[in-house]
């Protein structure tokens, strides 16, 4: 196969007519306006503060939180996919039943797991916002909300993934993987030759948010 080799898997069958979530070029700044989903979200956070019911410093230790815990939950997903088959058959039939397995609860109507194989790398995008697993992999990063990725992605995903460091062999097929707002991805990476005996611990350690998203996959630090 060619450089090129590609599949786009852009699932549209519920749309994207939704309050989007809240992507800067990979190299540069793209935010754009506030959507709607954030206007309301703020108007809601002053009226409550106008109220007495929360506090600015409430709000901002819970986000401290939210950036604290969410980020390990989908860590600790793959790091189980990588030691309990029987686990990894139910998280790719049903994802979101096998997180809530985990205490995992989803805010989408479904999750598909998606798994890396030496033949096949999976990459997740959301091509018209920025529908993200949030409960599994924390807030969305910058690079992932900026029409530089939603863009590029698709039509040039090889491009794309090496400029964050993830070159592939020319035989293995990207397949591109559009969320939407019921549908949500999270990819099963590879398990690193090296890290057998490895604690569920440290597998969850190398098992990234960028590597379950497909920009980057996992990698064990040479001893020395």
């Amino acid at each position: 196969m060619s450089n090129s080799s590609f599949d786009y898997y852009a699932n549209r069958q519920h749309g994207h007519d939704h309050a989007h979530d809240d992507h800067a070029p990979i190299a540069g700044q793209d935010e754009g306006p506030p959507s709607e989903y954030e206007i309301m979200s703020r108007a809601m956070q002053e009226l409550l503060e106008e109220k007495g019911l929360i506090t600015a410093e409430e709000v901002r230790r819970r986000m401290e939180l939210f950036e604290e815990e969410l980020p390990y939950r989908g860590s600790r997903v793959i790091a189980r996919a990588w030691t309990d088959p029987a686990f990894k058959k139910r998280l790719l039939e049903d994802g979101k039943a096998a997180c809530a397995e985990m205490g995992v609860n989803l805010e989408a109507d479904r999750l598909i797991a998606v798994e890396n194989t030496p033949d096949v790398h999976n990459v997740i995008v959301c091509t018209l916002c920025s529908c993200y697993p949030r409960s599994l992999l924390g807030m969305p990063p910058t690079w992932y909300k900026s029409s530089n990725y939603r863009s590029r992605v698709v039509f040039e995903p090889r491009a794309v993934l090496k400029e964050f460091g993830t070159v592939l062999p020319d035989h293995v097929t990207v397949r591109v993987h559009d969320s939407n707002a019921d549908m949500r991805y999270v990819v099963i990476p590879m398990r690193p030759e090296g890290t057998e005996g490895w604690s569920g611990e440290q597998l969850a350690a190398i098992a990234t948010r960028d590597t379950l998203v497909g920009v980057t996959v996992p990698r064990v630090r040479a001893k020395g």
